[in-house]
């Protein structure tokens, strides 16, 4: 048979099919920041949305980390070639949302013809990325929330009885804790902290129902200021400081590298860190015994609140067509599904996002077979947010944590009082926000 007959018979069952059938499939662009493992996880998911449909192929690519992937995606919009989708960590929603470069969530799975269910979603994990009104303005992906890990072996060397996962023990009794594991040379150092802004203040202000910044957390104004300089993080901070002279409290570094290393090594008998350092441990750690529980919380706070999350969210940037938009909608409910929520939390930690998929696991016995890997999640789930509890929206959020790592790191060494560097962090943070209300005013 001659080609030019082939072609004909091509081009006759092509009229003779749906038009999506034969049509090219349209390209969805995702940049993202998952590398190493997690990076396999995202392109396994990938593979499975383009294996179940023929209309759009998505194409995922890592930009480097969080911060790389943010300045790419905006030089990207400039350049007027951005990709569909954007990963950007917590710290930066206020910026999108202000950038006017996204197409909300909400606004984009209503008009694709997804009736979605928001209510199904974890509350506390939804709120972060919702605006004033209660739209959401970016689709939830990667969320952790910090919780305390301990060495068993330890706390039975000491007598000390097994935590509750459920039920969070007060400051006072990590105290004595700490202090009875170090003063019996059980533990060099009682407690190491990951991210101190984000498990110290900010997490520490949510749970206790205080606020982080005025307009509450910056959810009603740009004209927020931070209110950390606040009798109670004082307090807090100034018990941390004391807990450095008896080596209750050991600073480890700023984010998690350094005071993981201090658990392991069996330097640190607690270790706050993110539900999706579970994982990291479980490979890490087979020299001893460990387990993980709550946060703790002050005495005098009978109802803790919801601690808030980490991680990042996936935003949809303008400039794209209706038919490609359909299928960001299609990629994102796909996304959703209860074997891709249960599957992205089994292999990296991080919450499903949804409560059917929660319940998928749970009714399945995976909860009652993995507990550590329901501590965070019935922390988060532990009330109704606040306007506090919510979360938080900061313009330049990276700054101000920087700010803030920078003033504490004073009061570790001695140079500052806990009182004096709040009060600098809130002054020089304070100056970011001002900048940042005139220039999205």
């Amino acid at each position: 048979m001659k080609l030019k007959h082939l072609v004909v018979i091509a081009v006759g069952v092509c009229l003779a099919l749906p038009a999506a059938v034969c049509a090219e499939p349209v390209t969805i662009n995702w940049w993202h920041a998952m590398r190493s493992a997690r990076g396999k996880v995202v392109d396994t998911m990938i593979k499975s949305f383009n294996d179940s449909q023929s209309e759009y192929v998505v194409v995922g690519t890592n930009k480097g980390n969080y911060d790389e992937v943010m300045n790419a995606g905006v030089a990207a919009f400039r350049a007027k070639k951005q990709p569909h989708l954007l990963q950007v960590f917590e710290v930066g929603t206020q910026t999108m949302m202000q950038s006017g470069a996204i197409y909300p969530v909400y606004e984009l799975m209503s008009k694709a013809g997804f009736d979605i269910d928001w209510s199904n979603y974890l509350q506390a994990v939804l709120s972060y990325y919702m605006d004033a009104d209660g739209n959401l303005m970016s689709m939830p992906f990667n969320s952790s929330t910090p919780i305390m890990y301990y060495n068993v072996s330890m706390f039975e060397k000491a007598g000390i009885e097994p935590l509750s996962k459920t039920e969070a023990i007060t400051w006072d009794k990590l105290g004595e804790i700490t202090k009875k594991l170090v003063s019996e040379g059980i533990a060099p150092a009682g407690m190491v902290t990951a991210w101190q802004s984000w498990t110290q203040l900010e997490n520490y202000s949510a749970i206790h129902n205080t606020p982080f910044a005025s307009k509450a957390n910056g959810y009603e104004g740009l004209d927020t200021e931070l209110m950390i300089n606040n009798p109670l993080v004082i307090s807090h901070i100034e018990r941390l400081k004391e807990w450095t002279k008896d080596k209750r409290f050991m600073y480890g570094g700023q984010k998690y590298q350094g005071p993981k290393a201090e658990f392991i090594a069996q330097n640190a008998a607690v270790y706050i860190d993110s539900v999706s350092g579970i994982a990291k441990l479980k490979k890490a750690v087979s020299d001893f015994k460990w387990d993980a529980a709550p946060l703790p919380v002050e005495a005098s706070m009978k109802k803790p609140q919801n601690s808030i999350i980490g991680g990042a969210s996936l935003w949809v940037l303008n400039g794209h067509s209706d038919k490609e938009y359909k299928g960001v909608a299609t990629f994102l409910k796909f996304l959703a599904s209860n074997e891709m929520q249960s599957y992205w939390h089994k292999e990296t930690g991080y919450f499903p996002i949804t409560m059917n998929a929660y319940n998928d696991l749970k009714a399945k016995g995976y909860f009652k077979e993995n507990p550590l890997q329901a501590v965070g999640i019935d922390q988060l789930n532990r009330a109704v947010p606040t306007k506090i509890s919510r979360g938080l929206r900061l313009g330049y959020f990276v700054q101000i944590r920087n700010i803030i790592n920078e003033e504490l790191e004073l009061v570790w060494n001695g140079k500052k009082t806990p009182k004096e560097a709040l009060d600098n962090a809130v002054k020089r943070s304070n100056v970011q926000l001002r900048t940042f209300e005139k220039t999205y005013e």
